[in-house]
């Protein structure tokens, strides 16, 4: 499915952690089938970036935008477009791993019958693990379990923040060819990583 044309920008954003300014004066713009890659040291502020592009924090100056309206006026419109997938955990221990990425779902009103689910957790990396309760996997299948999100969920827009951490060679290559697709079909990425991404084009932010 391709999907329209869509536009995120920034206009001289600005964050202040306490009375520290993290950024300020911030600006840019990606569209339909590009990606940016947000880098910055320990304490940066690239959390907190993604955070006011998801419109789960308000910057202190300047505005997100997407299609060129201010985001906490596009409202249902901006959250219905976005998938946000933060740096922890996101996923409830004592549910098992079908259980959490079919409420996940739920909770985004995406309709995710057992098959679909199944599908998108084989596909992950999580073929024989789907009825084990998350808290006895590892890190890293605990964030093959979060990331199946990418799979079921339709959104123009993934905000990921540190989408490898926990993750082998191969769960990055498998992400990586994730965001490729979504890439193809017109979707938009904004990402964080401490690491190289082993992914062609896009371009670099950094705070």
């Amino acid at each position: 499915m391709t999907l329209q044309q869509n536009a995120l920008s920034a206009e001289r954003l600005a964050c202040t952690r306490g009375d520290r300014p993290l950024f300020s004066g911030l600006d840019f713009q990606i569209q339909s089938g590009q990606w940016l890659h947000v880098r910055g040291s320990n304490g940066a502020g690239k959390t907190s970036l993604l955070r006011q592009l998801a419109g789960l924090s308000r910057p202190a100056d300047g505005h997100v935008l997407w299609n060129g309206t201010d985001i906490a006026r596009a409202g249902d419109a901006y959250r219905r477009a976005l998938l946000y997938i933060g740096h922890p955990s996101g996923v409830k221990d004592d549910l098992t791993v079908l259980e959490n990425l079919r409420i996940s779902a739920s909770i985004d009103g995406t309709a995710l019958d057992e098959t679909a689910a199944m599908s998108a957790l084989v596909r992950i990396g999580l073929r024989g693990r789907e009825d084990l309760p998350v808290r006895v996997l590892s890190q890293g299948q605990r964030r093959r379990a979060l990331l199946a999100r990418l799979i079921v969920r339709p959104a123009a827009l993934w905000i990921l923040d540190e989408p490898f951490n926990a993750l082998d060679t191969r769960a990055v290559e498998m992400i990586c060819e994730l965001v490729r697709e979504h890439l193809a079909r017109g979707g938009m990425a904004v990402l964080t990583s401490h690491q190289a991404i082993p992914l062609e084009g896009g371009r670099a932010l950094d705070l």
